[in-house]
């Protein structure tokens, strides 16, 4: 992994979350190690969902489900850290940087579509999210820089779920609130996928001159 393909993170500078990447490297951890943890946690929270969902479970999986999505979070920034600051990058590092976010972007969206009670919008967020690294990447192939631009990234649209998940915890019927954040997320994602489009199309273009 390149320092042009990492997401830019203010975090990743924080002295809390070096000392944390030194010290899983430490442990022997790698990034691709890190990243399979990173599914994991965006499993243990899409199950939360899911069982928070029905109604009757405890609503203490809606709190779940977000410390599942912050740790997935933080197991994404974390493998970025030790594989580029700590010097443990792998010949398979971009694949496993790619490939478990789409897992867990899938799973946590899809299962939220389910607690809301609206899959076709989990499923629909889903293709979306996807768009918009689909996007990110063609840029990338094609000799850019990869464009993290918003206004629905990843950590756009994980706060989001994040935000209605705490307030799901509150709310008697949080039903509204659960589609409301879904809808924000997918057209927010078609959005980005424009926007990114657009600003690759000016980058050939001015390549071109």
């Amino acid at each position: 992994m390149t320092r042009a393909s990492r997401r830019p993170l203010k975090t990743r500078s924080a002295g809390w979350a070096k000392a944390l990447a030194s010290g899983l490297a430490n442990a022997g951890l790698t990034p691709n190690a890190i990243s399979t943890i990173g599914v994991l946690f965006a499993a243990a929270g899409a199950w939360c969902f899911w069982l928070a969902g029905d109604g009757k479970a405890s609503q203490w999986l809606w709190l779940g489900g977000a410390l599942g999505i912050q740790l997935r979070l933080l197991a994404n920034m974390l493998d970025g850290l030790v594989a580029v600051e700590e010097g443990k990058s792998s010949p398979t590092g971009a694949l496993f940087n790619e490939l478990p976010d789409r897992i867990e972007d899938a799973l946590l969206l899809v299962a939220f579509g389910y607690a809301a009670g609206a899959p076709e919008l989990g499923y629909g967020a889903t293709i979306l999210a996807f768009g918009t690294a689909y996007v990110r990447a063609t840029g990338g192939a094609l000799g850019f820089d990869q464009d993290f631009v918003g206004p629905m990234a990843k950590q756009h649209r994980m706060f989001l779920l994040t935000v209605a998940a705490i307030a799901a915890f509150f709310l008697p019927r949080p039903e509204a609130a659960l589609i409301g954040t879904l809808w924000i997320i997918v057209l927010g994602s078609a959005l980005t996928c424009i926007i990114r489009t657009m600003r690759i199309a000016k980058l050939l273009k001015s390549q071109a001159k």
